[in-house]
């Protein structure tokens, strides 16, 4: 992808992360626009092959987040971020991450892939079985359950199709049953 303008004239034709000024491109930040020039950052070859997880990290040529990680280009702070949350494990990352600061609005973006989150960390919803659950999934009650608010009950065997995890509770999972939106707990259903 060619380098734009505009990305050409923010970034003085170097790599936005390392400074680089050889092999350019413009890369587009997740979940962002490839359009919209806010939503990118100029990338040379070697970080975006690492930033895009084709190669292995090289620990040692990050050690340039050290300074890129100040841009006040919200694109590449985020980048800055996802990477040095990458790299954590080696020690040093987690000292500039103490050091970074983001928004709100830029720090919603740089955790919207999931980035940054350990496994305990994240919510994980498991049915009866200990299955993991997922959005859009269907699962069968197992067990006859009262429905409040409404003039009648869930049946043991009734399939909840198109399921949403509830995001901040790992044991309530939101389904319709006779057209009717309910929260179910996790430990009612199956797979």
């Amino acid at each position: 992808m060619s380098i734009d303008k505009k990305l050409a004239e923010r970034s003085g034709e170097k790599c936005e992360l390392c400074s680089a000024t050889s092999n350019l491109s413009a890369y587009t930040v997740a979940p962002g626009n490839p359009k919209n020039t806010d939503e990118n950052c100029v990338i040379c070859e070697t970080c975006l092959e690492q930033v895009s997880e084709e190669k292995p990290m090289d620990a040692n040529h990050w050690r340039c987040l050290n300074d890129s990680m100040w841009s006040e280009v919200p694109a590449v702070q985020v980048v800055a971020w996802r990477m040095l949350n990458r790299l954590k494990s080696e020690g040093w990352p987690q000292d500039l991450l103490d050091m970074m600061y983001l928004d709100e609005e830029t720090m919603t973006w740089a955790k919207s892939t999931g980035e940054g989150e350990s496994d305990d960390d994240k919510i994980v919803h498991k049915d009866s079985n200990g299955a993991i659950l997922q959005n859009g999934d269907t699962v069968t009650l197992t067990k006859e359950l009262d429905v409040k608010g409404a003039t009648f009950s869930a049946k043991r065997g009734t399939a909840v199709r198109n399921i949403r995890l509830v995001h901040d509770n790992a044991e309530q999972i939101e389904g319709k049953i006779e057209g009717q939106s309910i929260v179910i707990l996790t430990q009612y259903v199956k797979k």
